[in-house]
């Protein structure tokens, strides 16, 4: 018999739901029994994210789990986030399993609330969060190149993008506003045309977008999802948050970037990057 499903603290129902438990390894079994399972609905690329709650005197867990390419990429997080921990905030891997195509990582919460939902409950709130956003980034685009030893500049990411395009993963109805109606080709062959000649590399987050970053009350600010983070072109982080803020206003887009230290953005680079994407 299913156990009743009850929640201790409170659930988002746009952006999660309550399941029953998965079946994990039993390494991991320990660390998650007696836990209510709360799928998240954004935002999880291939693989299953579950918030995992426990009593009042326990702190959330968050687990991914995901079979074949998904198992892969969740490997990429787990290593990165390791790596990261040293540098910037971000969750504390507690437990990882992977077999040859299957990858369960368990990791801490951080504390806080994602900027977006930051400024979709307070609006008022939008230009600290932004701050917040832009302060962050150069802390993250501020670590020593030298010490990263994640690619994921363009050159790795077109080979990827092409891939997927080939084997027919590309999700066209996903495309943003502006590429409504497009084709995978069409996005490629433009993106091949404003590819920039060279990259200003920097360590980057890979998808810096406004639900993976927490800001905890105290001002502290944190990142999830770090599978795709490695060296790449400081505009693959900045389009991405840009675009993000579009939905907020051009004020706001205009604030982060001053505040971010670019006084006339390269469009450019921002339509590549944002047209990279899409593949992902």
């Amino acid at each position: 018999m299913d156990r009743a499903l009850t929640v201790p603290t409170p659930l988002n129902p746009e952006r999660e739901r309550l399941v029953q438990p998965l079946n994990p390894p039993p390494e991991l079994a320990a660390a998650v029994q007696g836990r209510t399972w709360a799928r998240d609905l954004v935002g999880e690329a291939g693989g299953a994210v579950h918030r995992l709650i426990g009593g009042p005197s326990e702190a959330d867990l968050y687990l991914k789990h995901g079979r074949d390419a998904a198992a892969r990429d969740i490997t990429d997080e787990m290593v990165r986030l390791r790596w990261l921990a040293h540098h910037v905030r971000t969750p504390q891997v507690v437990h990882f399993t992977a077999t040859e195509d299957e990858a369960w990582l368990l990791t801490t919460a951080l504390p806080g609330r994602t900027a977006y939902d930051r400024m979709t409950a307070d609006p008022s709130s939008a230009p600290e969060v932004v701050d917040h956003l832009a302060a962050f980034l150069k802390q993250l685009h501020a670590i020593p190149l030298d010490r990263c030893p994640f690619d994921s500049g363009a050159a790795l990411r077109m080979r990827l993008a092409h891939d997927r395009m080939e084997a027919g993963l590309v999700e066209t109805e996903d495309f943003d506003e502006t590429r409504q109606g497009w084709t995978a080709q069409q996005v490629w062959d433009q993106i091949t045309a404003l590819r920039p000649a060279d990259d200003d590399r920097v360590v980057t987050h890979g998808d810096y977008s406004l639900d993976n970053i927490l800001i905890a009350d105290d001002g502290g600010v944190g990142c999830i999802d770090v599978g795709r983070a490695g060296s790449a072109d400081r505009y693959q982080d900045i389009a991405i948050v840009w675009s993000n803020l579009a939905e907020f206003g051009a004020n706001l887009q205009a604030r982060f970037l001053t505040a971010y230290g670019i006084a006339a953005p390269d469009q450019a680079r921002l339509q590549f990057h944002l047209g990279l994407d899409e593949f992902f």
